[in-house]
């Protein structure tokens, strides 16, 4: 199957990722959020980010306007009625996605897979609410989304063996990433283990064991991390962390997956990590540690 044009809805940090990867591989990318004002806010962390690469040599200047022009910005899921493929980056807010699934189902045509960048919640839930279950699909990038070179694709309770086989080519052939086969679970793989390893760092540091950046220079240097798990957290944001390790302490009920109070104590304080500058590190308007 040819891919051409592919749907992104939400222009968060893992959108922004999403859309600029694609369109670096050369795919025209239809990036949907609520507002003009969040777009344009898209758009100026999109021109950061392709600017530290330039500075780097990784790209021309021409190389960022090409990627630039390939990313359209629209306020209406409408516009995704022609597009190959769609994928669903918005906040882990059940009601919200199944809202958004409900208008693709609707917009969308049928031979189009409806995919969800959800890295906790059922795709299998996600699915029933469209008339197509069978055509709904997880796709959980990770961050940062042009370095990771792997995929999970999660497979919910009617995803077709189509749909998956599609997917699995798209994001091996076309954007050339790892793709993982993953059966619905709460937390899939990556999230499931890197929770639990962020938590259990927050613990370390709530104990006094060692401090923060010792702690995650301990991960770096010693397992060859490429952020430490303090850093990371800050990264993915701390409410993001907390609302996925809630979501599996309810569903499975083990005391591993309990968030740590100080975790919550900071998400309380407003300390959410990059996106508001201060986390457990403290970092510029770029994104970098200061």
């Amino acid at each position: 199957m040819a891919w051409n044009k592919i749907g992104v809805v939400g222009a968060g940090t893992m959108g922004q990722g999403i859309a600029e990867m694609l369109a670096g591989k050369g795919l025209e990318v239809v990036l949907v959020e609520r507002t003009q004002e969040k777009l344009d806010h898209a758009l100026e962390q999109l021109e950061i980010s392709l600017d530290k690469q330039m500075e780097k040599w990784a790209i021309t200047p021409v190389e960022k306007k090409l990627i630039l022009s390939r990313i359209h910005k629209e306020t209406s899921l409408d516009s995704f009625a022609d597009c190959d493929l769609v994928i669903e980056t918005i906040s882990e807010d059940l009601d919200m996605k199944k809202e958004v699934f409900r208008v693709l189902d609707e917009v969308c045509p049928p031979h189009v897979v409806l995919a969800s960048n959800t890295s906790t919640l059922s795709l299998t839930e996600l699915a029933a609410e469209t008339k197509q279950p069978e055509r709904v699909i997880g796709l959980h990038f990770l961050y940062p989304v042009s370095k990771i070179h792997m995929v999970e694709i999660i497979r919910g309770l009617r995803t077709s063996e189509e749909a998956f086989a599609q997917t699995k080519q798209f994001v091996e052939d076309t954007i050339q990433k790892r793709g993982i086969q993953v059966y619905e679970s709460p937390g899939f793989v990556t999230t499931r283990l890197i929770c639990v390893l962020i938590n259990e760092a927050l613990h370390v540091l709530s104990e006094r064991v060692a401090e923060a950046a010792d702690i995650d220079s301990a991960m770096r240097i010693g397992y060859d991390f490429h952020y430490g798990p303090l850093e990371m957290c800050d990264r993915f944001g701390l409410d993001s962390v907390l609302a996925a390790m809630e979501r599996m302490f309810r569903e499975f009920g083990d005391v591993k997956y309990r968030p740590a109070v100080i975790l919550k104590q900071m998400v309380r304080a407003g300390h959410l990590g990059m996106k508001t500058g201060q986390g457990f590190f403290r970092y510029d308007k770029d994104g970098d540690r200061i």
